[in-house]
């Protein structure tokens, strides 16, 4: 390890990643109490503390959860029914889709439950069942009808979730404002990589780190390395599980490539099928972007004698969908922050810093390569993590 960097990576470590969370610590003491060889997802996700307090608010809506393909919506939900509630209705609108049909008839939600009821022989209890309906982004009749359970049956517990909800929910549809309750899962942050991997000592050393100070030797080297593997997995649920369960990289890539086939298999379902190119165009030149000198985005990058106003629509699709996210420069360090945004340049990263590495095709082999992780694309890799770590703290 090369101690000149030491302070550079501590400041990462220390400020940026390891205190994101102040309430991290209950769930790493409960993750302790648990059985870490009797589980079939990576441990715990803090989320469930957030799902908890929306199901212990006076002020509760059905919940809409929001977040990419494969981020763990489906399994996160239904492990906080198992755990919280007596029993969990699951309803799956694209397995299922004659359910649809109950909604389009009438908006007495008796009526809907009932027929939910029959035709799948699940029980619904209020107060005491999670009711899951499941990939609703095709389903503008669905989620209207979290205005009727909000109005006229506050008593029953509702979680919608589905992939690409940021680009139906940004559709001109009827939607019910103000009558429903969003969250937002993110991939795992490295926090949750290490509980996943039974690292929860250095899980709790970092939850107790308050102070901008040097880390001691015994928890920076293995931090150093783990952060490094992290950088190669990403926070996706099923690549860290190739790896802390498995230690497989042949199927944590294969598990990457597979979720970046599917986000670009999406690209399709733009409606204006003109934008799917440009946005795999964009989509693609993210790597470069990153790895450039450049201190904006450039539309050039993605195509030669590219303009903005060709590619912007393709590009807030992405944003919509939130593979990407979009950081404007500011132009003072004022607060509100937003009130200082120069709108005209601005950088893309990606969703998930081991979906990054996938796309630029940089082999796992470079964990093995001192701190080339750090530094490889002038640390295009670090920036995004860092930019990744920022936006679970702050939504």
């Amino acid at each position: 390890m090369i101690r000149g960097t030491q302070k550079l990576y501590n400041f990462v470590i220390a400020v940026v990643l390891f205190k994101i969370s102040a309430y991290n610590k209950n769930v790493i003491l409960k993750h302790k109490n648990s059985n870490k060889n009797v589980r079939s997802e990576p441990v715990e996700r803090f989320i469930l503390k957030k799902l908890l307090e929306w199901k212990n608010s006076p002020y509760r809506k059905p919940l809409i959860l929001k977040g990419v393909r494969q981020v763990g919506k489906t399994w996160i939900l239904k492990e906080f029914g198992r755990r919280c509630y007596e029993n969990t209705a699951y309803f799956n609108f694209d397995e299922n889709e004659e359910y649809k049909q109950f909604f389009e008839t009438t908006k007495d939600v008796d009526r809907i439950l009932q027929n939910l009821m029959l035709a799948s022989g699940q029980k619904i209890l209020p107060e005491k069942t999670l009711i899951i309906f499941d990939e609703v982004q095709d389903c503008p009749k669905v989620i209207n009808a979290m205005k009727y359970f909000c109005e006229n049956a506050p008593q029953y517990h509702i979680a919608c979730a589905g992939s690409l909800l940021g680009i139906a929910l940004a559709k001109p549809s009827s939607f019910p404002v103000g009558k429903v309750n969003f969250m937002q899962i993110d991939p795992m942050t490295f926090s949750e990589f290490l509980l996943a991997n039974g690292d929860e000592n250095l899980a709790a050393y970092l939850e107790q780190v308050d102070t901008i100070e040097p880390i001691p030797d015994a928890f920076f080297n293995p931090l150093y390395e783990k952060l490094k593997m992290y950088y190669v997995t990403g926070g996706m649920p099923e690549p860290v599980l190739m790896w802390t369960e498995a230690r497989d990289v042949s199927a944590m890539q294969e598990a990457l490539s597979g979720i970046i086939g599917a986000y670009e298999r999406d690209f399709a379902k733009h409606p204006n099928l003109s934008e799917f190119p440009k946005i795999s165009m964009i989509w693609k030149s993210i790597p470069s972007q990153l790895a450039r000198e450049n201190k904006k985005f450039i539309y050039k990058v993605v195509k030669e004698g590219a303009r903005a106003r060709e590619y912007e629509d393709a590009l807030q699709w992405l944003v919509d969908a939130r593979l990407v996210h979009k950081v404007y420069r500011s132009s003072a360090p004022g607060l509100p922050i937003a009130a200082y945004d120069d709108l005209s340049a601005f950088k893309i990263y990606l969703v998930d810093v081991g979906l990054l590495r996938r796309l630029a095709q940089l082999a796992p082999t470079a964990f093995g390569e001192g701190n080339r992780l750090f530094t490889e694309f002038k640390g295009a890799l670090t920036e995004n993590f860092v930019l990744q770590t920022l936006v679970t703290q702050f939504e």
